[in-house]
């Protein structure tokens, strides 16, 4: 999950347009983070339990969970 967290996370702050001064710990929670709610909103719409494996749709919905994440945290 640490691994997982952390090239989401690295993935993330590469891809978000701004400028980020976080360090590795901070990357990681943010890449974990991503993963919750991506996985939370897709069982919200789907009705079926989360935590079914690992998909490329799943790894990118991941990746902009960060994102939204760091917007959140940057706007409010």
């Amino acid at each position: 999950m640490i691994l997982g967290g952390l090239i989401t996370g690295l993935v993330a702050r590469w891809l978000y347009p701004a400028s980020l001064h976080m360090g590795l710990g901070k990357t990681i929670l943010l890449g974990i983070g991503g993963s919750l709610v991506a996985g939370l909103a897709a069982s919200w719409r789907d009705g079926r339990p989360w935590g079914e494996g690992v998909s490329r749709a799943g790894c990118i919905a991941s990746v902009l969970g960060a994102m939204l994440l760091i917007f959140i945290a940057r706007h409010f």
